[in-house]
């Protein structure tokens, strides 16, 4: 039983995650009753920047080792 409620609370953890970062890609309109706080608005902009720099590198990654590879 207590296994069960253990896997239930991670999954729902986990779905947190994946919906914070739906909303920060604009993928998932935001939730309308969060804290609407300055502060809690500038955090989610940097953690917002910082998710499209990683995914601008590694797609420049994969593009360098893939397509641009010298013989």
């Amino acid at each position: 039983m207590t296994e069960r409620i253990i896997q239930l609370t991670l999954t729902i953890k986990t779905m947190g995650i994946f919906n914070q970062l739906a909303e920060y890609l604009f993928l998932k309109k935001p939730d309308p009753n969060r804290p609407k706080s300055s502060w809690v608005k500038y955090m989610h902009g940097i953690n917002r920047i910082s998710i499209f720099m990683f995914l601008f590198c590694l797609i420049l990654l994969l593009l360098k080792l893939f397509v641009f590879k010298k013989s």
